[in-house]
């Protein structure tokens, strides 16, 4: 299994996030994507979004797709700060 993990900073509101990521779920998911998981920091500021899809290749062509990033761009960006940290990889859900 394959996925990034987001780390950033809320401008507004958990809410805004949680809303605009299930009209995005609502729209179509795209092939591969198995689900997210968002953290709330303590702070209420800080968010941590982990996505995952069943391969590299799938989660690639959504990165890859210029609809992805027009909805990035003009619906979920705007919610947060500048800071926006990304870290792609390999889920070792063996560890568990």
């Amino acid at each position: 299994m394959y996925g990034t993990m987001m780390i950033a900073t809320l401008k507004g509101s958990i809410e805004d996030v949680r809303q605009v990521s299930k009209e995005w779920e609502n729209a179509g998911t795209p092939p591969g994507y198995v689900g997210e998981d968002v953290l709330v920091a303590d702070d209420g500021r800080t968010v941590v979004v982990a996505v995952r899809f069943e391969s590299k290749a799938q989660y690639q062509a959504l990165a890859d797709d210029p609809a992805q990033d027009e909805w990035w761009s003009t619906k979920m960006q705007p919610l947060l700060e500048d800071d926006v940290r990304w870290i792609d990889g390999e889920w070792d859900l063996g560890a568990r």
